[in-house]
């Protein structure tokens, strides 16, 4: 395991405290979490960018138009204003 130090302000430190306290875990296991939390959003967005990229409006309207085009259900159908 790695170990990183960091500086940060005291008003800060005092939430980080405060959270994971109420959390019930440790200081190290909160920003453990953090951290990779904050990785796996950053790398599902460019996961999703890469996929969106390799997509076609062509094949989508292809697929699209094999969908019948019924009304749905009652109780499927959204609210009217």
């Amino acid at each position: 395991m790695s170990q990183l130090n960091v500086q940060i302000p005291d008003s800060l430190y005092k939430n980080l405290q405060r959270l994971a306290e109420q959390d019930g875990i440790s200081i190290d296991q909160f920003i453990a979490t953090a951290v990779a939390e904050k990785i796996a959003a950053l790398t599902t967005e460019t996961y999703l960018e890469d996929l969106a990229k390799r997509g076609s409006r062509e094949k989508y309207e292809a697929v699209l138009a094999k969908v019948p085009d019924v009304e749905p259900e009652s109780y499927d159908q959204l609210p009217s204003n």
